[in-house]
């Protein structure tokens, strides 16, 4: 039996105007599907525009202004349907899906659904949950006292993985995908018997451990984040009273 990790994957990756998931927006995504090892990928691109202005910061990491995404963007409301939508049919088909720090992109397309569209990403998913893949927390916990950062290009370098066009959704989304594959293939005396379903339950509690964890080395360096241990979605913020 083929093992999850040679066998058909999707990826999603965003770019954003920033890295505040309640209030922040997407201006480009991709959804990549890949049938197995070696196959060539199906692309689905998406650029938004997103109704706000794009801080400089954001554009100096993505290269998307303001005047590109005004002049070639979509309107947000059905772009988000889409997106939805596609990852929903991932679902349906029964393929995991790769998201590199997947509590950010999932939780922004959450928030946007419910801002553009009135509805949450549960509510296309249905009854059919998605099955995540999140490179970040598995190399995380298989590979621990490794030190270093563990960003998409950290990864893709030490696994051996070509990321051309950092910081390109579809770009992004292949490369996760290919570094999830190559995780696969290092530990598989440790991953080949569970299941993706089975992975997706044990990445929860894993995350969860290493939020706590880099909770821990926050309080004790005096800084004052706070660190969300839900993992693949941040539970939405209570309303002010």
């Amino acid at each position: 039996m083929t093992c999850w990790y040679e066998g058909p994957l999707a990826a999603f990756d965003t770019e954003t105007t920033g890295v505040d998931v309640e209030g922040d927006r997407i201006v480009s995504a991709a959804l990549v599907v890949q049938d197995g090892p070696g196959t060539r990928p199906r692309e689905t691109r998406w650029l938004v525009n997103p109704g706000i202005p794009v801080p400089a910061g954001a554009t100096a990491v993505h290269g998307l202004t303001d005047e590109h995404l005004q002049r070639n963007g979509r309107w947000p409301a059905p772009v988000m349907d889409e997106m939805a939508r596609g990852l929903a049919e991932q679902c349906v088909a029964g393929r995991p899906l790769v998201i590199m720090n997947a509590p950010f992109d999932l939780t922004l397309l959450d928030r946007e659904l419910k801002r553009h569209r009135a509805a949450s990403l549960a509510h296309y998913l249905g009854q059919n949950p998605m099955r995540v893949l999140d490179p970040r927390v598995l190399d995380k916990h298989l590979d621990r006292y490794r030190k270093g950062r563990r960003t998409l290009t950290d990864l893709c370098e030490h696994y051996g993985v070509t990321l051309e066009g950092a910081h390109d959704a579809a770009a992004d989304a292949l490369a996760a995908l290919e570094v999830v594959r190559a995780v696969g293939r290092r530990f598989a005396t440790r991953l080949e018997r569970l299941t993706p379903t089975e992975l997706h339950t044990l990445q929860a509690t894993w995350h969860a451990a290493q939020a706590r964890g880099l909770q821990a080395w926050f309080s004790r360096q005096g800084t004052p984040e706070v660190v969300d241990t839900a993992w693949p979605l941040r539970p939405e913020l209570p309303a002010a009273a």
